[in-house]
């Protein structure tokens, strides 16, 4: 092939591409591409259960750190790591020989209080006696009643000193406050312990019901009392719904819980506020430590319902796809207040009667030319179901 026949060649394959191109540009006239058919889903109202769901820690009802009051040598141990005690029950014996000899030398110590003030008080009486006959003068009399006075004053420091010997040792012996389960004791017989100590000898969890810890957001809070009546929290939190738990493996807990707390303020670096909901626990499943879901559910009427599988999610927005009066897909992002089943529940963002398209998402465009292949309208069933 001579050179000028490979140089028609090759013209006419940039003209054909040419022309290829300008066939598949939409931009030129009767090439254009044909829109896309789509499924499109009229929105309606409708009603179901809203539930938001909470992260939690759970605390018993009662924790109380067991310290000793006195320092000493751990002597006795009475119980066992996860025993269940009663109030009153003996924990921990403190080595109490030196405290019992103080509360004995105390004892003797109110005794010689006693005698001194008894001859101080025969003095007493005699120098007043012998003052009405002149034999003694009245200064002596005073002087009487002074050293009387004072022989009181060290009766009553003997006797305080008595009693702080008998606290001691009785805080030798170390008694559970409240009922609950004992917890991790990190001392052995024979430790050296004291009132000052970072440890504690362990801690003794009430558990016969527990309190699950919360936070919500202030958007939450906002709405949660909104639906409450009563002015104050207390008259709010009267009527507040019974709440659900779920433990760390997905279950949800046999009692339901009531909210019965709030805390008093917000925290400036979260934004959120802290409520207190509190479960009974006869069966002793949960403890100090657990941690699991609350979930807050109540009805809500008068609401748009978009599906979920009609919707894209980019980051933290969530998106609908719509047709303007040109026949064009458009990207609508949407705000939803909570999730039953396969349905959101939008806040803002749509309404009911708009058209949403509800397949093919992925691969549509904004400003993307469309035609409607089927229209159809939100189901109640999930809902009404659920």
């Amino acid at each position: 092939m001579n050179r000028k026949s490979v140089f028609s060649t090759t013209l006419l394959g940039l003209s054909l591409a040419f022309l290829t191109s300008c066939s598949q540009n939409p931009k030129h006239g009767p090439g254009a591409a044909a829109p896309v058919e789509v499924p499109v889903m009229t929105l309606q109202k409708g009603s179901g259960t809203l539930t938001k769901t909470y992260a939690s820690s759970i605390e018993g009802v009662v924790n109380v750190e067991i310290r000793p009051q006195v320092s000493g040598y751990l002597h006795k141990i009475y119980v066992e790591e996860g025993a269940t005690v009663r109030a009153g029950q003996v924990l921990f014996q403190v080595d109490d020989r030196m405290y019992r000899e103080q509360y004995k030398t105390a004892q003797a110590a109110i005794l010689a209080a006693k005698a001194n003030l008894s001859n101080i008080k025969i003095d007493l009486d005699r120098k007043k006696e012998l003052v009405s006959n002149k034999l003694v003068s009245t200064l002596q009399v005073e002087q009487a009643q002074a050293s009387f006075d004072g022989a009181q004053a060290a009766l009553a420091q003997a006797m305080s000193a008595y009693e702080t010997a008998k606290i001691n040792l009785e805080f030798c012996t170390i008694k559970a406050p409240v009922n609950g389960t004992i917890g991790r004791i990190p001392y052995r017989l024979g430790s050296l312990i004291n009132p000052s100590a970072v440890n504690p000898l362990t801690m003794l969890s009430d558990t016969h019901a527990v309190y699950a810890y919360f936070s919500m957001s202030e958007i939450d809070f906002v709405n949660f009392q909104d639906r409450l009546e009563g002015r104050s929290t207390a008259e709010k939190l009267k009527d507040a719904e019974l709440v659900t738990l779920l433990t760390a493996n997905g279950q949800a807990f046999s009692q339901l819980g009531k909210i019965d707390a709030i805390e008093g303020q917000f925290d400036k670096n979260t934004g959120s506020i802290t409520l207190r909901a509190k479960f009974q626990n006869p069966e002793g499943q949960l403890r100090t430590g657990n941690t699991g879901k609350v979930l807050i559910e109540h009805p809500v009427d008068n609401v748009v319902l978009v599906p979920v599988t009609a919707t894209t999610a980019v980051q933290d927005k969530i998106f609908a796809y719509t047709i303007d009066k040109d026949g064009k897909a458009v990207q609508t992002a949407i705000v939803v207040s909570g999730k039953q089943g396969g349905d959101y529940f939008v806040q803002s963002g749509l309404q009911s009667g708009d058209q949403i398209i509800t397949n093919g998402l992925s691969f549509l465009q904004n400003g993307m030319p469309v035609k409607v292949k089927s229209v159809s309208a939100t189901s109640q069933d999930s809902l009404k179901k659920s």
